[in-house]
């Protein structure tokens, strides 16, 4: 049997892109731990589309 940990696979988003009207996404997938952190994340991240650091929130 595979066991359970508390680390998941979350899908980060850019919110700045989504105003933009730019095409495409900006999509970072990264873990963490579900005991330490329970609500949603967000990171500065890059994006290449805009070419600078924006803030990526967690998507479900």
């Amino acid at each position: 049997m595979a066991k359970k940990g508390n680390r998941v696979q979350v899908i980060l988003e850019c919110t700045e892109h989504k105003t933009s009207g730019l095409a495409g996404t900006s999509r970072y997938i990264t873990t963490k731990n579900r005991k330490n952190t329970p609500d949603r994340i967000e990171l500065k991240k890059y994006n290449p589309i805009m070419r600078k650091y924006t803030v990526h929130k967690e998507i479900k």
